[in-house]
């Protein structure tokens, strides 16, 4: 009887590991299905967003470029390229954790809750912006050839999102059971355009590297507020890598703002100088925009918190463009000090080259191009028309955009002003040995109508009822909203620094 007993129960001990067994294939069964349906989601998102891009998400050539897909050429134009929805790699950061975050740009902050627009990366055509292992200009053929875009063996593959979270162009999973199929998947992903192996690259910027590279020197960011959105952009791309907030300050004095990190010694600074020259709109906080007088041979003010700089990004677009066609502004010559002074009234641009004369003329006196770098931004693009790209009302600007544009060549920004600015430095500055690096942002930040905070930020004054039951009226289409399009503008920096040996 003890055996007959000791039998059955050795008997149900089996029957119940094989149906252990049955349920548990079943539900890797079930979880390998789910893992090929979420896959499913998001080629089919990608192909979706790659639809649209097949429409001609790419820059229009300038002089000189290199053209897509050549990557026979040494150089590369970082300029030109197009957009390509990452949501792996991107943001490079999170707004809502950025100590330094100015509440005018912190768009998710203040209720934005569509994020698609922080996770598009800029893809140059023929190339790759420089990454921190030096490789950039015309790396991507050599890394095509000997494999280097793989994901490296010993790296793990990250979970893939969700089912309804958003999806992506690509989508990274973790290794198990039916890798094969999941590489496979994977693989249809890497396929669609601007997705290729190079996705699983380390990401582009390295903020230790930048900060060895700014490590006992001092960069500034002078001119208006765009100018300031970039600076934010670059403390908070660089702040994340020092988690100790006893090693990072900043520090508020007038019209200049001062980031450092105390353990590499390295500042970076924004000051408020929106004409360049001084002029009526010197006070970050009070000025009158549409109303501005320059003085045209006043610069040393000014110049005398950025001479000491070892790398200077200037940036003047915005207060020199017509708030309206009859929009005119005044030049001061002389001084009422000595009795000499004289208000001329010309226009805006003959105003910028006024200002351009100065600042030109002062840095080939007063700069060591061995020491000091310049930089110049192009001009930041406004979203104020619907109807450029194909809306149907204007008074809506850019409120409720949610994608970029994805027209071949469109183009609705002013180049009038950097063209100038660039003739200047080139006829003025280079046959004295003084390069200035143009950091060529208008093109590709021309296709982001949807990167702007419209109403999703700090409102500094009251709005009225009006305002209230009309939100596009107070939408800001001239900022932009962090994480977000300024992060490529400091990649691009970020590139032309670590380049510079």
């Amino acid at each position: 009887m003890t055996v007959l007993h000791a039998l059955v129960g050795v008997r149900s001990i089996v029957s119940f590991l094989v149906a252990f067994f049955i349920v548990a294939s079943s539900i890797v069964f079930l979880f390998d299905r789910g893992q090929e349906a979420q896959v499913q989601m998001v080629v089919e998102h990608g192909q979706e967003v790659q639809m649209k891009m097949e429409a001609g998400l790419q820059e229009p050539a300038i002089g000189g470029t290199t053209e897509a897909g050549d990557t026979s050429k040494e150089e590369c134009d970082w300029s030109r390229g197009q957009w390509v929805y990452d949501n792996v790699s991107r943001p490079l950061y999170s707004g809502l954790k950025c100590t330094f975050i100015f509440p005018e740009v912190a768009c998710d902050k203040y209720g934005r809750k569509d994020v698609m627009y922080q996770h598009w990366r800029w893809q140059p055509h023929g190339c790759d912006l420089p990454r921190d292992d030096g490789g950039g200009l015309s790396s991507r053929k050599k890394e095509e050839e000997d494999g280097s875009t793989s994901p490296p063996p010993s790296s793990p593959w990250h979970a893939l999102p969700a089912a309804g979270s958003g999806g992506g162009v690509v989508g990274e999973m973790e290794e198990g059971g039916g890798v094969g199929r999941r590489r496979r998947l994977v693989s249809t992903l890497c396929r669609l355009r601007g997705a290729t192996r190079g996705t699983f690259r380390r990401h582009q910027f390295d903020a230790v590297k930048l900060l060895e590279k700014l490590r006992n020197k001092r960069l500034v960011f002078v001119g208006d507020s765009v100018n300031r959105n970039q600076w934010v952009s670059l403390v908070c791309m660089v702040e994340a890598s020092i988690p100790d907030d006893r090693l990072k300050t900043r520090v508020f004095n007038g019209s200049l703002i001062s980031f450092k990190a105390l353990e590499y010694n390295a500042t970076i600074d924004f000051y408020w100088s929106p004409l360049l020259l001084e002029s009526n709109s010197d006070n970050p906080i009070i000025h009158r925009v549409e109303y501005r007088i320059i003085r045209a041979d006043r610069i040393e003010k000014h110049a005398s918190v950025w001479r000491d700089a070892d790398i200077i990004v200037f940036n003047s677009y915005l207060w020199w463009r017509k708030q309206s066609d009859d929009m005119r502004m005044k030049v001061m010559y002389g001084s009422f000090e000595d009795g000499d002074a004289r208000l001329d009234e010309m226009e805006m641009m003959d105003g910028f080259e006024v200002a351009l004369k100065k600042l030109t003329e002062w840095v080939g006196k007063n700069i060591d191009k061995n020491k000091t770098r310049i930089f110049f931004a192009g001009s930041s693009p406004t979203h104020f028309r619907a109807s450029n790209w194909g809306g149907e009302d204007d008074s809506n600007k850019c409120l409720n955009e949610t994608e970029p544009i994805y027209k071949v060549g469109y183009r609705s920004a002013d180049y009038s002003l950097m063209a100038m600015a660039k003739s200047h430095f080139q006829t003025l500055l280079e046959p004295k040995g003084i390069h200035v690096q143009i950091l060529n942002i208008t093109e590709l930040s021309d296709y982001r109508k949807d990167g702007h905070p419209t109403v999703f930020r700090k409102q500094y004054v009251p709005l009225t009822k009006e305002q209230i039951a009309k939100p596009a009226s107070y939408a800001d289409c001239t900022h932009w909203c962090l994480p977000g399009v300024p992060d490529v503008w400091n990649e691009f920096l970020y590139g032309y620094l670590i380049m510079d040996k």
